[in-house]
């Protein structure tokens, strides 16, 4: 087994970040948050010469999912996603394509439990339910890494939004001071949108880590 490699690439119109993980010994790679232009994505993969072997979906908004038809169908790959996000998943006025004149829906996902781990790449990634930005939202701990995916629940000094579709914002500050800030400080973060940053800048910087004494 070799490093584990994190390529990261911004897309879309909302400059989402799509993460390509990759092993550089088994040459076998997860995409998380694929948000559109799967050929973008598939020549990343082939420059860094590696295989797909899995899609990673953090929550099921318009942004996140553009290019998962397009990768499942090139790749026959399996897709990942939180539990309680299917129905959102499917449905465009939820997902908020419908919104961007583009109905987008995915039907295939397979739906994963809070604290259901998934061995992929040789390594274990622990699902951490986060509802808040969406009711499914999740985040993927690959806690030997000490690494985090935390799509749109926590931003670097900030976190998501909850007034889409099945948004909280008790549940998200719940899902943030209970589930992602308790987390060991040396953890990166790597998020659904801009900067990377970690779970010790986070304690000090976020707003909601007010909401929680350590």
């Amino acid at each position: 087994m070799g490093k584990l490699r994190i390529k990261s690439n911004v897309i879309g119109m909302i400059g989402t970040n799509c993460y390509i993980v990759y092993d550089d010994e088994i040459k076998k790679a997860v995409i998380i948050d694929p948000a559109e232009n799967s050929s973008f994505i598939l020549n990343q993969c082939c420059e860094l010469g590696v295989v797909p072997v899995a899609v990673l979906l953090t929550h099921g908004h318009a942004d996140h999912i553009g290019a998962v038809p397009d990768l499942v169908r090139a790749f026959r790959l399996p897709v990942y996603a939180g539990k309680g996000e299917a129905k959102l998943l499917e449905d465009p006025s939820l997902n908020l394509s419908a919104n961007f004149g583009e109905m987008m829906s995915v039907k295939q996902a397979e739906l994963l439990e809070d604290g259901q781990e998934l061995s992929l790449l040789g390594r274990n990634w622990k699902v951490i339910a986060t509802p808040g930005h969406t009711s499914g939202s999740v985040c993927y701990y690959l806690e030997k890494e000490t690494v985090l995916f935390s799509g749109d629940t926590l931003f670097c000094e900030s976190y998501g939004r909850t007034d889409f579709p099945t948004g909280s914002s008790r549940d998200l500050i719940q899902s943030v001071t209970e589930k992602l800030l308790t987390l060991p400080e040396d953890v990166t973060v790597y998020p659904g949108h801009e900067c990377q940053t970690s779970i010790g800048h986070e304690k000090k910087y976020n707003p909601l880590a007010s909401y929680r004494r350590y």
